[in-house]
């Protein structure tokens, strides 16, 4: 997307932090808590995936209070490793230090959001029709699987499933167009845009919304349509747009239009 998308997303919108109850890290399932038998380093990069997971998910909102101190009393662990999984999530824009008055998850900064989908777009259109011109019929097979996980985790309204699914169905088509590193290169980019992502799915009706759109690009790829498929994935990735103007509705405060500034300050 060009520059002048970013024109078309909510203007500058203040940040308001707001003071809340730290909550307990979500541990994604088969993740083990925190044992005595850890190392302070591996407790750390447990402790950085945590929180990474909950702020990309939307578990931690933009805005909400982390505490150093309260982290290493949950975890069992000194505070110097938590604050160098603080700073590191300051230094990746998830997180956010406000002087003299606390560290907070950072807002989703639009400037990155725009960024992201522009190099998702220019990649994955190109690469859906290449798909659509390779995929074989075990490929298209497999592809259409996946669409039924997908009508399951709708139905079970589970939407952090369908995000994983989600991501597993445009990796198939990367690597069914012959380019499996691009993932990697797309992945380093798009944190902030998956924070939309995450949110937009809360919504149900956005969510039967994308799905759609998924049966469309399979569809697409299955009839061996490179034009529609790379209209129809061009389509998708742009929803992310509407997706911050019907989130900005009801929360502004969870976006930021300029690049964030870091701060080198101690943590509380």
């Amino acid at each position: 997307m060009s520059g002048s998308s970013a024109k078309q997303s909510p203007g500058r919108l203040q940040l308001v932090y707001k003071c809340t109850i730290l909550r307990t890290v979500f541990t994604p399932p088969g993740v083990s808590h925190f044992s005595r038998y850890d190392t302070a380093r591996s407790r750390g990069a447990r402790l950085y995936g945590h929180l990474y997971a909950d702020i990309l998910s939307g578990r931690l909102r933009p805005g909400e209070a982390l505490s150093e101190t309260r982290l290493a009393d949950q975890h069992g662990i000194s505070r110097t490793p938590v604050r160098e999984v603080l700073q590191r999530l300051v230094k990746e824009g998830l997180l956010r230090v406000v002087p003299q008055i606390g560290t907070f998850v950072a807002p989703i900064n639009l400037a990155s959001v725009n960024g992201s989908q522009f190099i998702r777009e220019a990649l994955e259109c190109r690469a859906v029709r290449l798909a659509a011109e390779r995929a074989t019929r075990a490929q298209i097979a497999e592809l259409r699987r996946q669409i039924v996980k997908q009508t399951q985790a709708i139905k079970s309204e589970d939407h952090l499933t369908f995000f994983q699914l989600d991501e597993v169905m445009h990796r198939a088509i990367l690597d069914i167009a012959g380019q499996p590193l691009v993932w990697s290169l797309i992945a380093s980019v798009k944190a902030q845009l998956d924070r939309v992502r995450y949110l937009s799915l809360e919504d149900r009706e956005w969510l039967t919304m994308i799905f759609r759109q998924h049966r469309e690009i399979i569809g697409c790829i299955a009839r061996h349509d490179p034009v529609g498929a790379d209209q129809a994935v061009q389509d998708h990735l742009r929803t992310v747009f509407s997706a911050i103007s019907r989130i900005a509705q009801r929360h502004p405060e969870f976006f930021e239009d300029e690049p964030p500034i870091v701060l080198k300050q101690e943590f509380a």
